[in-house]
C-alpha cells in the first residue's frame, strides 16, 4: 500500500479515556497518581515493608494484604496514564507537551521501583510460603512473591536502590528516549523509478516488502545515507544505556547481563542453553535456506541473498495485500481457532485499537500495550504485503492475551518478555497453517517464503543481536564504543550468524542504531526466539488434541506473569529444559524449508 493510501488506515482513538492532555480528567488523574505513589511510599513505611531480622508474625498477614492490594490499585492508575500518554508520543514524537508529560511519569513511575525492591527484601526475609499462610493476597499472589524472593539476593541496599531509581529517569530512561525521538524523526530520500520522494524512515524500511527489486534497493541505499547522520548521538545512548547497565547489575551481584535477562524473564540459565545449543545447530539450515531464496531473486547462490531481499516477496507472485484483505486473513484464521478470538479482531477495529499508517515522527516497528482492562492498542506500520497482515495477527495475538489478564492484578501482570510472546506467535502461526490448508503450487511456495522470513529474522537476525549485545556489554565494561566499532560489530555478528546465507558486501551495520529493543532492556531480544520455538511446541500441542488444548490456554496466557517458564511448559507436557525439545520445535522450520526448495526446483532450473 502506498503512502497516498495511508488516509484510508485506521488510527486508534483514545478520547474516551481523556480527551486531551489538557482536558481536566487528565491532570486531575495525574495530579492525583502522583499522590497516590507518595502515600503508598508512606505506607510502606507505616508498615514497615523493607528488609527485616525477625520471624513471621500474625499481624503480617493484614501488612502483606494491605500492601499488595495497595500497590496493585496505584500501578494500575499509573500504567492506564502512561499507555494514554504512549499513544501520543509513540504516534508523534513531535508532539513536546506529550514529551514533556511522559517524562514526568516516568519520574512518578520511578518511585514504585524502590518499593518493589523493599517488598522483595520482606518477601525474602519473612518467607513468601509463610507470608501466604497468613495473608489471603500473598496466597493469590505466591508465585509472584517467591520470584521476589528470589531477586531479593541480587539487590542493592534500599538507599541505592531510590538513588538508582531517581537516577534512571535522568539516565537511562532518557538516552532511551533519545534514541527514539531521533530515529523517528528522521525521514530519508529514495531513488524511486518515478522520482525522488523524501519519506519518514518506517515508511523507508517498509520498503523492504515491495515487487520491485530497483525500489527495495533503492530503499537500502537511503537508510545507508541517512543513519550515518543521526549515528553520533544514538552511538552515545547505546553507551550510557550499556555502561548503565554493567555498574547495576555488578552492583546486584549479577555474573552477567544474560544471567539477569534469564531471571527477568523466568527462565532458567539450563533451559536457555538449550535452547541456543538448538539454534546455533540450525544455522545452516538457514544460510541454505537464504541461498535458495537469492537463486529465486537472480542471485547465485554462491553469491548469498543481498540484504535489501531477506524479507523481498517472490517476483513472480503478486504479494501485495490491502488493508481490509490483510484483516480478512487474520479474521478467517482466528475463526478456526475460536469465535472469541475472531471477535477480538472485530473489536480491536469497531472500537479503534488500531494505528496502522507509518507516518512522519511515528515509532518504527509494530507492538501491542495493554490499555485498561481488556483493551488494547497496536500500533502497526502497515506496508502492503502478506508479512504485515502476520505481524498484524501477532500483535493482535498480544491484545488477546491481555484479554486473558484482565482478571489479574498488576503484579500478576508483570509478563517476562520471553513468555509474553507466547500468544502472539501462536496466533501468527494459525494464519500461517490457515495458508497451507488452502493453497498450492506458487501461492504455497509465496506462503512459505512470508513464513521463513520471518523465522529467519526470530532464529538468524536475533542471533546476531544477541552476538552483537554480547560483545558491547564485555567492551563497554572497559571503555566507550564509536559508532564505526558498533558498526563494525554488528557486521561481524551478522557474519557469524548469517554466514554465506546473504552477500555480506550488503550487510546492515546500523542496525544497532534502529532497533528499539537494545535501548529499553538488555537481551531483549533472544525472548523472541523463546517465545517462536515455545509457541510452536504448543501449537503441536493444539493439532494433536485441540478441544484439551482450548479447555487449558486461557488459563495459561493468564498465569504467564505468576508461573515460571518451566511450570508453563510442564502444564501441557513440555520440557523447556531439554534441548529435544527446541530441535523438534526447529524441525517444523526445517520441514517447511524442505517444501520450500522443492516447490522452488521448477524455478531454479
Amino acid at each position: 500500500m502506498t503512502a497516498s493510501n495511508n488516509q484510508a488506515l485506521p488510527r486508534w482513538n483514545v478520547t474516551d479515556v481523556h480527551e486531551s492532555l489538557d482536558a481536566r480528567s487528565f491532570t486531575d488523574a495525574l495530579e492525583l497518581v502522583g499522590a497516590d505513589v507518595e502515600r503508598l511510599a508512606v505506607l510502606f513505611d507505616e508498615l514497615d515493608i523493607r528488609s527485616t531480622e525477625r520471624s513471621i508474625e500474625q499481624a503480617d498477614g493484614d501488612k502483606a494484604d494491605r500492601a499488595i492490594a495497595e500497590f496493585n490499585r496505584v500501578s494500575d492508575a499509573l500504567n492506564l496514564l502512561d499507555a494514554y500518554v504512549y499513544s501520543i508520543v509513540s504516534t508523534d514524537s513531535r508532539h513536546e507537551h506529550a514529551q514533556a508529560v511522559m517524562s514526568e511519569i516516568n519520574t512518578t513511575g520511578s518511585s514504585l521501583r524502590p518499593l518493589l525492591a523493599r517488598l522483595a527484601d520482606w518477601v525474602a526475609a519473612l518467607g513468601a510460603d509463610e507470608i501466604a499462610n497468613v495473608s489471603a493476597e500473598a496466597r493469590e499472589h505466591l508465585g509472584p512473591l517467591q520470584r521476589f524472593a528470589e531477586r531479593a539476593a541480587h539487590q542493592m541496599p534500599e538507599a541505592e536502590e531510590h538513588l538508582y531509581a531517581a537516577l534512571s529517569t535522568t539516565g537511562s530512561s532518557a538516552w532511551g528516549r533519545l534514541q527514539s525521538d531521533v530515529t523517528s524523526q528522521l525521514t530519508a530520500s529514495v531513488a524511486l523509478p518515478d522520482g525522488p520522494a523524501k519519506l519518514p524512515m518506517p515508511a523507508v524500511r517498509g520498503l523492504g516488502t515491495d515487487a520491485d527489486p530497483i525500489v527495495r534497493e533503492a530503499a537500502y541505499d537511503a537508510e545507508m545515507k541517512a543513519w550515518p547522520t543521526i549515528e553520533v548521538p544514538v552511538a552515545a545512548a547505546m553507551n550510557a544505556i550499556k555502561g548503565e547497565a554493567n555498574i547495576i547489575n555488578r552492583r546486584r551481584n549479577w555474573a552477567s547481563p544474560l544471567d539477569a535477562s534469564c531471571f527477568a524473564n523466568s527462565v532458567s540459565r539450563t533451559t536457555f542453553d538449550a535452547m541456543h545449543a538448538a539454534v546455533t545447530a540450525s544455522l545452516p539450515d538457514f544460510q541454505r535456506w537464504m541461498r535458495v531464496k537469492a537463486q529465486l531473486h537472480g542471485h547465485t547462490a554462491k553469491r548469498g541473498l543481498p540484504w535489501w531481499d531477506l524479507v523481498a516477496p517472490l517476483p513472480f507472485v503478486s504479494s501485495a495485500v490491502t488493508w481490509d484483505e490483510g484483516i480478512d486473513i487474520v479474521r478467517n484464521a482466528f475463526t478456526e481457532y475460536s469465535p472469541s478470538l475472531a471477535d477480538l479482531v472485530d473489536r480491536a477495529l469497531t472500537d479503534e485499537w488500531i494505528d496502522a499508517a507509518p507516518r512522519d515522527g511515528k515509532q518504527g516497528g509494530a507492538f501491542c500495550m495493554s490499555f485498561g482492562g481488556d483493551r488494547s492498542l497496536v500500533m502497526l506500520n502497515w506496508s502492503g504485503s502478506t508479512e504485515s497482515a502476520q505481524t498484524t495477527a501477532h500483535e493482535l495475538g498480544h491484545a488477546y492475551h491481555n484479554s486473558t489478564l484482565a482478571g489479574r492484578t498488576a503484579l500478576q501482570r508483570r509478563l517476562p518478555m520471553a513468555l509474553a510472546e507466547t500468544a502472539s506467535i501462536f496466533c501468527e502461526t494459525l494464519v500461517v497453517e490457515a495458508g497451507l490448508a488452502r493453497l498450492e503450487g506458487d501461492e504455497r511456495l509465496a506462503l512459505l517464503d512470508v513464513d521463513l522470513q520471518g523465522t529467519n529474522q526470530i532464529v538468524v537476525d536475533i542471533r546476531s543481536r544477541f552476538l552483537f549485545e554480547t560483545e558491547v556489554f564485555a567492551r563497554r565494561q572497559r571503555r566507550t564504543l564509536s559508532a564505526a566499532e558498533l558498526c563494525e560489530l554488528m557486521n561481524e555478528a551478522q557474519l557469524s550468524a548469517y554466514g554465506d546465507g546473504i552477500d555480506q558486501a550488503t550487510a546492515h551495520p546500523y542496525l544497532w542504531l534502529l532497533k528499539p529493543h537494545y535501548y529499553g532492556s538488555h537481551f531483549y531480544n533472544w525472548p523472541y526466539t523463546y517465545g517462536l520455538l515455545f509457541g510452536l511446541g504448543l501449537f503441536a500441542r493444539y493439532q494433536a488434541d485441540p478441544e484439551r488444548f482450548r479447555s487449558g490456554y486461557d488459563t495459561l496466557l493468564s498465569r504467564v506473569g505468576m508461573d515460571t517458564a518451566e511450570q508453563l511448559g510442564e502444564e501441557f507436557d513440555l520440557d523447556v529444559t531439554d534441548e529435544a525439545f527446541w530441535t523438534s520445535s526447529l524441525d517444523v522450520v526445517r520441514a517447511r524449508m524442505a517444501e520450500y526448495e522443492r516447490l522452488a526446483v521448477p524455478h531454479l532450473t
